[in-house]
């Protein structure tokens, strides 16, 4: 089937009301940056491609199509879309240590989630580790199960002290003030800097998680 004729199997993933706050507790629409849309966005596409398989140009032909994606970071979105397939494997290397099951039986969502997690660990620099892994958890809780972020946040959490050593080791220590950052970078941390708290908290979660 050519590319042309191609449609993503399943669209895009379940999501859950937008008005307000969802009912875990995800952030309304409104407080989004356009990164943090350019990561919904990558996540729709990655699930169609762990669901189908379809060919990564229908699917970002498909989902440059949606509702809004005009208020997207298109750029952060396309670097998250390929980067993430082109490096599944490695991805699935650094991720499947980290699992209490096979692959195979973790949700396209949260297997999305992780990939995009780990990704920009690896080649985002410029955002901060906990933004990182605050804005995998969001996603994991408005398009994913009950408790697919706190698995989310067990792995990435898991994860973060080998692929943001230095960073992980300077945050967790609380040793002076933090680097300046990028106006990118702030962009995201001042959108989710009121969800930084609920990270902390999501913690001992993963660790409980993780436990059982």
């Amino acid at each position: 089937m050519s590319d042309e004729q191609s449609t993503p199997a399943s669209g895009r993933p379940p999501r859950q009301s937008r008005g307000g706050l969802t009912s875990t507790g995800a952030r309304k629409a409104a407080s989004k940056s356009n990164r943090s849309r350019a990561r919904e966005f990558a996540l729709q596409a990655l699930y169609q491609h762990l669901v189908g398989g379809n060919d990564v140009e229908a699917i970002d032909r498909f989902t440059r199509d949606l509702s809004g994606f005009h208020k997207a970071d298109s750029v952060h979105y396309d670097a998250l879309l390929r980067g993430c397939i082109n490096s599944q494997v490695d991805l699935d290397a650094l991720i499947a240590p980290k699992l209490d099951r096979t692959m195979a039986e973790i949700s396209p969502i949260e297997h999305a989630s992780m990939w995009i997690g780990v990704y920009e660990f690896q080649h985002c620099p410029d955002v901060p580790w906990r933004v990182v892994l605050n804005e995998c958890i969001e996603l994991a809780k408005e398009f994913g199960g009950t408790d697919g972020h706190k698995y989310v946040n067990a792995v990435l959490n898991g994860l973060a002290p080998t692929l943001r050593a230095a960073e992980v080791e300077h945050d967790r220590a609380g040793k002076g003030s933090a680097p300046a950052q990028p106006a990118a970078a702030k962009a995201d941390t001042a959108t989710d800097a009121a969800a930084d708290a609920a990270t902390d908290a999501a913690a001992d979660d993963a660790a409980d998680q993780a436990a059982g």
